[in-house]
């Protein structure tokens, strides 16, 4: 998965800084005109890439992006209280849907976060 971003240094910062990402790579590329940037939910196999604005391609709404939690509520409690702009409220609508809320990253990309139903 890509997000595309305008400031790449400030979605870097969000994604390590805010949510506790792990920095996987940051590389320029094409003589210094490019930076590839990857973070990772820490333990996740699967990164998410901070790429430079697309010309070609989507630039608004939800990214796709869900991350799971363990804990739903501190999480929440805990993004809300360093002033992350999250959903005031959890969404709870029940089996088959997992509770969640949604958060916008600095390119305003809607992220969902996400605690799993029990199997």
């Amino acid at each position: 998965m890509a997000i595309p971003a305008a400031d790449q240094d400030r979605s870097l910062e969000f994604y390590v800084e805010t949510l506790g990402f792990e920095k996987r790579a940051d590389e320029t590329f094409a003589d210094g005109q490019m930076r590839w940037i990857e973070v990772t939910p820490r333990g996740a196999a699967t990164a998410i890439a901070i790429t430079p604005p697309m010309e070609v391609g989507p630039t608004s709404g939800g990214s796709g992006i869900i991350i799971s939690t363990d804990d739903i509520e501190a999480d929440h409690a805990a993004l809300k209280d360093a002033g992350v702009d999250v959903d005031p409220e959890i969404a709870r609508w029940g089996p088959p849907v997992p509770p969640m809320f949604r958060l916008p990253d600095p390119n305003g990309k809607a992220l969902s976060i996400v605690e799993p139903l029990p199997a």
